[in-house]
């Protein structure tokens, strides 16, 4: 009989400690995965679901008309005051619709438009090719790396990208790694605050969640400058 007890209480003992060795394991995991939003992945990070990549289908969107009036990019690339001798580089550059601007003001610089599509960035070679531009460079990027020289980049412009990255962590190691140690990471992402924007929103992401995942990523805000009609145009230096 006490050696039953003796068994029970060490199990009763026991229980507690398996339970924190569990929990300590799933709160150190990087990403979980569950059911959420039909246009999201399943998979999510720091509280917020992965958005489905948009595809080359969309380039028309991209390089809509009415995208200048929209977005106020022409107010974007101000913000970022390129100079002529900047190195750039465009992570999830699409159909280069922001990388040809850009080249334009960097003139004796260089431009690197990185996507993990192939159609795009035949897309922006056609482009190049077109308008003789000679200050672009395409790369194929991968889901964990942007595949840029450390220490090269001047600034960074990911402009409605980063809430489709799928191993958020990884990138953004790989993004911080290229940037020079007074580099600059233009964030730009549609208000998730905003209910008035028009999109759908897990393709949106508030200032709080965007500064929390930073840091993690060893960024900190330098300012949000707020003169975009629809997106959050985060200022991030390494930390």
């Amino acid at each position: 009989m006490k050696t039953t007890v003796r068994i029970l209480t060490l199990l009763i003992l026991a229980l507690p400690m398996y339970q924190c060795h569990g929990q300590t394991i799933v709160q150190n995991e990087s990403y979980t995965y569950k059911k959420g939003d039909a246009n999201g992945t399943g998979k999510w990070y720091m509280g917020r679901e992965i958005a489905h990549v948009m595809g080359f289908q969309g380039m028309n969107w991209l390089e809509r008309p009415e995208r200048e009036k929209e977005e106020n990019t022409t107010t974007l690339l101000d913000n970022m005051n390129i100079q002529t001798g900047d190195i750039i580089a465009d992570i999830g550059a699409g159909s280069g619709y922001h990388v040809f601007k850009m080249a334009q003001v960097a003139q004796k610089g260089h431009i690197y438009a990185v996507d993990i599509q192939e159609e795009m960035l035949a897309e922006i070679r056609r482009k190049k090719k077109k308008d003789q531009v000679n200050t672009i460079t395409t790369v194929k990027g991968g889901e964990k790396s942007v595949k840029l020289v450390e220490n090269s980049l001047d600034k960074v412009l990911i402009v409605d990208v980063y809430h489709e990255l799928a191993f958020p962590i990884e990138m953004m190691a790989s993004i911080r790694k290229a940037l020079r140690p007074n580099g600059k990471l233009f964030l730009i992402e549609y208000k998730g605050e905003d209910d008035q924007v028009p999109i759908k929103k897990l393709h949106k992401m508030t200032e709080r969640q965007a500064v929390k995942e930073m840091k993690v990523a060893g960024m900190k805000l330098e300012r949000n400058i707020d003169n975009l009609p629809w997106q959050h145009c985060m200022v991030f230096i390494k930390d």
